[in-house]
């Protein structure tokens, strides 16, 4: 008897997937598109000429990241189109913090078996999330892994470059006791605390991804895979009028780790709690799974998706072109602190 030919697929890797998928996303690849993207898609390299006539001293900064566990919120719900949006904030925000522009990006997808359709969806999301920021999606990379992934799901990761003024870089350095500290909400969640979340709504309240939660306004999913909100656009709109010491994305880790990674030694951030309105969402888990207070501000961001370190003079102006610029701001807190002590952050 003979036995039948080997084959790629066979061995689970469609190539003619691939290819469907690849035409699927092209137009979606386009749409991001800025004037310095010299190739398309489907090189072995994305070409990107930076115009070097408008910088004096240019320096790049780059970020990578990924979406983490909200990923198992996408499967659950079988809601993939936004958690490119996820993908992109997550870097783009990293390296605006720095007064970069970002200037294109790059993504990874893989999978056990590639479905085109929801490839497609994600990298939407993606191209959304590129839109938003300003910047090209100039390349990825699609993994086709039987049997390394379950069935159904999938890991996405990306990476930004971006570009500033050697001499306009945001470093912290020039933070002084006297500034203030201003919060720009944050649209939920964004990408952070997925694991403590999913333990709280799944196994000590006993909801599914679809149960209604009427005091969030919509279902489980809807709460919880509303995308990270991109504030490219506005920093970058406000870096052309004001002078701000330092900028913390409030990430993993929430506020009491990710503001003293701007701050000088000798500088603590006193954040006044209640001086922002927090989305339902965080008090919801707080309650429901007994949290204590540090660690939900060490592990969500409590509705603060960016904090700026500013000098009181600029305050009300600046809240206000936030307001025009469609982000809800606010006055959380000051900078204090004296000596060698390190950079720290009290809830008051």
């Amino acid at each position: 008897m003979t036995e039948s030919r080997a084959t790629y697929k066979e061995a689970g890797v469609d190539i003619e997937a691939g290819n469907s998928f690849v035409r699927m996303i092209k137009p979606l690849v386009k749409s991001t598109f800025r004037p310095e993207v010299m190739t398309d898609i489907g090189g072995f390299g994305g070409l990107f000429s930076l115009n070097t006539s408008k910088y004096k001293n240019p320096v790049l900064v780059s970020g990578t990241d990924g979406v983490g566990t909200k990923l198992k919120l996408a499967f659950m719900a079988d809601r993939h189109d936004t958690v490119g949006i996820d993908l992109v904030a997550m870097c783009v925000n990293d390296i605006v913090v720095q007064g970069a522009e970002p200037l294109f990006f790059l993504d990874y997808l893989a999978t056990g078996r590639l479905e085109p359709e929801k490839a497609a969806q994600v990298v939407a999301g993606i191209a959304e999330g590129c839109r938003q920021a300003g910047c090209a999606l100039i390349g990825g990379e699609t993994a086709e892994m039987p049997g390394f992934y379950a069935d159904g799901e999938y890991d996405i990761a990306g990476f930004t470059v971006g570009v500033v003024e050697k001499d306009k870089i945001i470093d912290g350095t020039s933070i002084k006791n006297d500034n203030l500290l201003i919060g720009i909400g944050s649209s939920g969640l964004h990408s952070n605390g997925y694991s403590l979340a999913r333990r709280i709504i799944f196994d000590r309240m006993k909801l599914s991804v679809n149960a209604p939660l009427p005091e969030l306004g919509g279902t489980v999913a809807d709460a919880l895979l509303a995308p990270t909100r991109i504030y490219v656009r506005s920093i970058m709109n406000l870096l052309k009028d004001f002078t701000i010491n330092g900028i913390a994305h409030i990430t993993g880790g929430g506020l009491l780790e990710n503001i003293p990674r701007v701050l000088p030694k000798g500088c603590t951030a006193k954040i006044k709690l209640g001086s922002w309105e927090m989305p339902p969402v965080f008090p919801l888990l707080q309650k429901a799974g007994n949290v204590e207070q540090n660690e939900m501000y060490r592990t969500f961001n409590m509705g603060v998706g960016m904090v700026l370190v500013v000098p009181p003079k600029d305050v009300d102006d600046l809240i206000s072109r936030l307001h025009g610029l469609g982000e809800s701001a606010w006055l959380i807190g000051e900078i204090g602190g004296s000596g060698d002590v390190e950079p720290c952050v009290e809830l008051v």
